[in-house]
């Protein structure tokens, strides 16, 4: 017998370990970019300690500082100019004739008006309680599909269709738990709404329906088919707050690499202006001073690389996850 059931959470469906997961996904993108930047200035320290010359000697003879504190200075510019096309780009999308605008203002109602009639009443505003509608509506249709069954002679049917229901209902449980007061913006809400497998769910109960297409009933089947349908409205639900999301992500990113950027060129010019091989002599902890400087100097002038890094390795985790729509399962979901 075929086995209709799935875990609960995308973790627990990805083939990758949990703390892996943890750093792509789960983890806050601020606190992550803090984890990146201790792991630099402690390996700039290591190396530095170990080195066999001493800071103060490599920048008597090189000055090699003020040449690589020069070098950050024009990659932070040039850096901020890729932030304002960033943010260009996610703005072009806003920016249109109002002939466009109407367009979207009716394919976008077209929708609401498919929802509305799935949920019985208006669609949501929350884009956390509408896809938890969405969920809790196919959760109400399974179970209805299922007292259709029930009378079946065939008891293949009834225990399977039993048994992809109950997983249907436990993952809806989980991903609706997850989705109830999650605010837009933060990561929770995505996360949820990954957490819900409807692609599986679709794909398991088309076989269902055709693996036992001439013991279903005209009633059994049409019962099965809207359940198929609610589960089909949620793909695109999804889809577009994930591309909200993606928009609200790629804002903050802009914003967050722009304040970095000012606080790492008054480092990088302070590195340049004032600092030489005279610079605070002594030592702290049996560590030159001035090595303790340059380590953090230039661990805060990366910070803003560090946090697009942060950023990019949860939108692209995301993005590989959900690029295929419908009964489509990919590995590792």
């Amino acid at each position: 017998m075929r086995d209709l059931t799935t875990a609960n959470t995308m973790r627990e469906r990805a083939a990758e370990n949990r703390y892996k997961l943890w750093v792509l996904l789960n983890a806050n993108r601020w606190l992550l970019t803090g984890m990146l930047a201790a792991g630099v200035f402690s390996l700039l320290m290591l190396w530095g300690v170990s080195s066999s010359q001493s800071i103060r000697a490599v920048i008597a003879s090189e000055d090699w500082v003020k040449m690589t504190f020069q070098a950050l200075i024009g990659a932070l510019i040039t850096g901020t100019t890729l932030v304002v096309s960033i943010n260009q780009l996610v703005l072009s999308q806003e920016i249109g004739p109002l002939g466009s605008q109407r367009k979207r203002m009716d394919l976008a109602m077209d929708f609401y008006q498919n929802t509305d009639e799935l949920l019985d009443f208006p669609s949501p505003a929350s884009p956390a309680l509408f896809l938890k509608e969405l969920i809790d509506a196919t959760s109400d249709r399974a179970q209805r599909f299922e007292q259709t069954v029930q009378p079946s002679d065939d008891e293949d049917l009834r225990a399977q269709t039993a048994e992809y229901v109950d997983d249907l209902l436990e993952n809806a449980t989980v991903a609706g738990e997850g989705l109830a007061g999650a605010d837009f913006g933060s990561y929770d809400v995505m996360k949820s709404a990954l957490n819900y497998n409807y692609d599986r769910k679709m794909y398991d109960l088309r076989w269902l329906l055709a693996e036992h297409e001439e013991d279903l009933s005209a009633e059994q089947r049409e019962s099965g088919v809207r359940t198929l349908e609610a589960l089909a409205m949620y793909g695109p639900a999804r889809e577009y707050v994930k591309t909200l999301y993606f928009q609200w992500s790629l804002v903050k990113l802009s914003q967050g690499i722009l304040y970095l950027a000012v606080l790492a060129l008054v480092v990088a010019g302070g590195m340049l202006l004032f600092v030489d091989e005279g610079t605070m002599i002594g030592s702290l902890f049996g560590v030159d001073n001035l090595l303790w400087i340059v380590a953090l100097a230039y661990t805060i002038c990366v910070l803003p690389f560090l946090l697009f890094v942060s950023y990019i390795l949860r939108l692209a985790t995301i993005a590989k996850r959900t690029s295929a729509m419908g009964p489509l399962v990919l590995r590792g979901d």
